[in-house]
């Protein structure tokens, strides 16, 4: 079977766009894998497969699947890729469309400075939501990981992320702690490992290690975790600029009860088929 795919990328956090096709069992985790591999593959970090809107007033169902084939709740650079997508297919009159996903409905906006906006919700700091192992919640809780013993913070953006404050993110151990932090058996569906290093109030640079995907060039709900931890321990502003490798996402966030805004570029590299 032949399927139609368009290759998209949001500060190099690259995906493989898709209407869902009628046979569910191409979307089996050996496939996936096999279709994300970067030398014999298409390759791409994670999969965002479209559906026909579920609810009234939206424009599309969207589901992601990792790299490694596991499906997930939510993707805030995908949500952007896929709002770009529907733009150029006619789908977002005066530039402002409503998605809809597994973690609930997505707002965008298209704006020619901002680039593509997403309104990824209420984040979440109640441990159950990711889910995670803790008794209440806490600004910090202490991880035992590698023998080591870190001081992180954990919050929902639809999808669980665990945020670690690093003096400095080219030097961070992402590599080893990111794979022992993602599968730590507190977290009982694995979890987004984002490094943090603060600037200043306005700005922040990042390196996430993404469950089922590794180290991405950049994270759009990281990115969300990360400025609202920070803010939530009142070091940064309602805006933040945050620095990831593939470039630069922007964050806003008015604080506790408000929706964290994301903000950057989306981009089309080219549009394709695979046979399977």
């Amino acid at each position: 079977m032949r399927i139609d795919f368009t290759k998209m990328h949001g500060v190099g956090n690259d995906f493989v766009v898709f209407d869902a096709p009628a046979d569910e069992s191409l979307l089996a985790p050996g496939l996936l894998r096999r279709l994300g591999e970067r030398r014999t593959g298409i390759g791409f970090d994670q999969a965002l497969v479209l559906e026909r809107p579920r609810r009234e007033g939206t424009a599309v169902f969207y589901r992601i699947f990792n790299r490694d084939g596991d499906e997930v709740e939510q993707c805030g650079n995908g949500a952007r890729c896929v709002a770009a997508l529907l733009k150029q297919r006619g789908l977002a009159p005066g530039g402002s469309l409503t998605l809809d996903s597994p973690s609930g409905v997505v707002q965008a906006r298209i704006d020619g400075s901002l680039g593509v906006s997403v309104d990824m919700g209420v984040p979440d700091f109640d441990p159950r939501s990711l889910p995670f192992d803790a008794p209440r919640e806490a600004d910090s809780y202490p991880l035992e990981v590698a023998g080591r013993s870190l001081a992180i913070a954990a919050v929902s953006i639809g999808n669980p992320h665990a945020v670690l404050t690093v003096p400095d993110v080219e030097t961070a151990p992402v590599a080893t702690l990111g794979p022992a932090i993602e599968r730590h058996p507190r977290f009982a569906k694995r979890v987004n490992a984002g490094f943090l290093e603060i600037v200043s109030p306005a700005e922040v640079r990042l390196r996430v290690y993404e469950r089922g995907a590794g180290e991405t060039l950049s994270c759009g709900t990281g990115a969300c975790a990360a400025v609202a931890v920070g803010r939530r321990r009142r070091l940064l502003d309602g805006e933040v600029l945050v620095r990831v490798r593939g470039g630069e996402l922007r964050v806003n966030w008015a604080g506790p009860g408000e929706h964290v805004w994301l903000s950057g570029p989306a981009e089309i590299s080219f549009a394709g088929h695979v046979e399977v």
